[in-house]
């Protein structure tokens, strides 16, 4: 039999055409896409939710926060040697570090437009979520304060809150889960590295949380500008819960219904508030003291 012949026969045997095949070579091809994006999307937690932290004391706290993962530390060649006794104490007492020099440009792809990084970004996973069990039990003779936020969206104030209430050494912050910023390396640049420092719980409902704080042991004192009683007269001892609203809106009225009672700052007439950021730090010093 001609080999003419014999690729003849085989061509008929064949029930594919040309463009079947192809065809089919097209639907393989998207099926195995497919298949890809499904792994893609369902690999592990730690994937979808990378996180870059940046700046010097965000990064550092970081570092030296046995809780927080270490995927990639970048530095820059101009701030590595900055940064060389850090490093090296945290290699000694805390973990070893794997640090990577690269350019700034390179450095930069990860993060927010125009941030002030100072040279050094970390890639992580945000923090594990707290519980109010765990983190704001009553014991002894101690003072204990917790901060409430009721829906403050604004990264760079909720930053500046925790870095206040770390200061004048409030015990937790709590906040809803939704209508509150997600930890970002924005806010925790906003808080200078006390992110790393102080619980922070996120929950579902906020009303039952108050609740949970009350029968623990705590008053809650929400703030808010109408109120009739100043907060250099408020007496409610040593474990307060203090409740901050969103600027311009403040407590909503659930919220409200939940606490013991409300207080405000004594600020002057021509100013009608303060920033809410600004409002967090004068307050938790008031009780701090």
């Amino acid at each position: 039999m001609s080999k003419k012949i014999s690729k003849k026969i085989q061509k008929q045997q064949n029930p594919l055409s040309n463009r079947e095949k192809a065809r089919k070579k097209a639907r393989e091809k998207a099926s195995e896409k497919s298949r890809h994006e499904t792994r893609k999307n369902s690999g592990p937690n730690e994937q979808r939710n990378d996180l870059w932290l940046f700046g010097k004391h965000a990064v550092l706290a970081a570092l030296n926060n046995p809780a927080r993962s270490i995927k990639r530390l970048l530095v820059t060649q101009r701030s590595s040697e900055q940064y060389l006794t850090a490093f090296s104490a945290i290699n000694q007492d805390v973990r070893p570090l794997n640090p990577e020099i690269t350019l700034p440009e390179l450095l930069e792809k990860n993060l927010p437009a125009d941030c002030v990084h100072q040279g050094i970004a970390l890639l992580t996973n945000p923090l594990p979520n707290k519980h109010i069990k765990d983190c704001c039990a009553i014991t002894g003779d101690e003072s204990h304060l917790i901060l409430i936020l009721d829906q403050v969206t604004d990264p760079h104030n909720v930053g500046a809150i925790i870095r206040s209430a770390a200061a004048f050494g409030a015990r937790a912050i709590i906040s809803t889960d939704r209508h509150s910023p997600p930890e970002s390396g924005t806010l925790a640049k906003s808080a200078s590295g006390s992110l790393e420092v102080i619980p922070w719980i996120r929950v579902t409902n906020l009303g039952r949380a108050l609740d949970e704080l009350a029968e623990t042991g705590y008053w809650r004192l929400g703030m808010d500008g109408s109120a009739d009683l100043s907060i250099r007269q408020a007496d409610f001892g040593k474990n307060i819960a203090l409740v901050m609203g969103a600027e311009g809106r403040g407590l909503r009225k659930g919220t409200q219904s939940h606490c013991d009672a409300l207080i405000k700052l004594p600020i002057q007439r021509t100013v009608e508030s303060l920033n809410v950021s600004n409002a967090a730090a004068i307050a938790l010093y008031e009780f701090s003291k």
